[in-house]
């Protein structure tokens, strides 16, 4: 176990608590059922949106919400991605039919530069499936602007950014759709799970059909059961598979734990937050690249991204963060640059990775070490010492 671990144990015991207690009752429901919409309806509240979904992770969200857009767009088309985010945004693009179109980061935000995403944007161009990586906001009235005039969805990636904002109002609010993982290293944890968030009727339907075998019975509003059966009279209208979907639904258990995580997640965000802006006020500044846009950031890690190449640099850095016990990742999200990945290679041209040098400087010379609310400003202290020494 490393000194200073990317996440040290977000599962209070007031948690385990709370799903005890649950448990002990005579005939307690486990599978999917009210206290999971209870969270779904918690959840929407805090975020500020009409309807969410809780399912059993971020990437199932992912999967879920490009699956529900190829049949909103059967044909087909290119949805813009990010090179630098988690393998599912890209992978959920692929496995639906869609082309991937990267578009390189801003390294303020280490999101997609909003320029190149509306320079991307073509008529083929069915959705931008924006992340919001590692807490920090990656929107801009420019870009909403320009989707909004183009008739252009926008699907956020929160996952790894809960809390983030743009103009006080919370990321995974804007657009069509947006996505977020409770996985046990986030800023809460149902220990896996996600959420899909929407403000659309139609899509929020299609995502409680989606998420359990594509049935009809599942769906809230008794218009859309009613459609679906007199279409198919022939048909139980308990068991009408109207989409060929999946079964990525969550639990009760996992519910208690994001309702009673979700109590305290605003002080979590104003902590890690905190955390980051002391850690990134005392970084050497000579060595590191610093001007992140911090307003309105949730800060899921302590990012350290080299100003200029220098190979003996970077393992100088990687050798005494080994040795004083810290744990890193290269390559910041995702494990850097997702267009030299071996999955994407047959989908895209042969050197495609040179047109994004901002990701790929990201992918050589930047990492991520933890930032969690149980760190203190002496551990911080510590580990600025040895990131400024090299």
């Amino acid at each position: 176990m490393k000194k200073f671990p990317l996440m040290r144990n977000n599962i209070l015991r007031e948690d385990l608590d709370k799903v005890i207690e649950h448990l002990q009752l005579d005939d307690p429901i486990l599978t999917n059922g009210p206290i999971v919409k209870e969270f779904e309806s918690a959840w929407s509240k805090w975020l500020g949106v009409k309807y969410s979904v809780f399912v059993n992770s971020g990437a199932s969200a992912n999967l879920l919400s490009i699956a529900i857009l190829k049949e909103l767009y059967p044909e087909g088309g290119e949805i813009i991605v990010p090179p630098l985010t988690w393998i599912s945004d890209v992978a959920s693009v692929i496995q639906n039919g869609f082309t991937p179109v990267f578009v390189d980061i801003d390294l303020n935000t280490l999101g997609m530069n909003p320029k190149k995403i509306i320079d991307s944007v073509n008529s083929n161009t069915r959705a931008v499936f924006l992340s919001h990586i590692q807490g920090f906001n990656a929107l801009s009235d420019n870009l909403l602007n320009e989707l909004q005039k183009r008739n252009i969805p926008l699907i956020e990636d929160v996952c790894e950014s809960h809390g983030a904002t743009y103009k006080n109002k919370k990321a995974g609010s804007f657009g069509l759709i947006s996505n977020f993982s409770f996985y046990y290293a986030h800023h809460m944890t149902t220990i896996e799970g996600g959420m899909i968030c929407t403000n659309d009727e139609k899509i929020y339907e299609m995502a409680r059909i989606f998420r359990s075998h594509g049935m009809v019975r599942e769906a809230i509003n008794q218009s859309t059961k009613e459609d679906w059966c007199s279409k198919f009279p022939e048909l139980n209208p308990e068991f009408i598979f109207a989409y060929p979907a999946y079964n990525v639904r969550n639990t009760e258990i996992g519910a208690i734990l994001g309702l009673n995580q979700l109590k305290r997640l605003d002080s979590i965000v104003a902590k890690r937050t905190e955390n980051f802006e002391y850690f990134i006020s005392n970084l050497n500044k000579d060595l590191y690249f610093i001007d992140f846009l911090i307003e309105g950031s949730s800060n899921y890690a302590f990012n350290i991204i080299l100003n200029k190449p220098d190979d003996n640099l970077v393992q100088r850095l990687m050798d005494k963060m080994n040795q004083a016990s810290i744990e890193f990742r290269r390559g910041s999200a995702g494990g850097g640059n997702q267009v030299r990945q071996p999955y994407i290679q047959k989908y895209i041209q042969k050197n495609h990775w040179k047109n994004f040098p901002v990701t790929d400087h990201v992918h050589f010379y930047g990492f991520y070490i933890g930032n969690f609310p149980e760190l203190n400003k002496k551990e911080i202290n510590i580990i600025l010492d040895v990131l400024n020494t090299i």
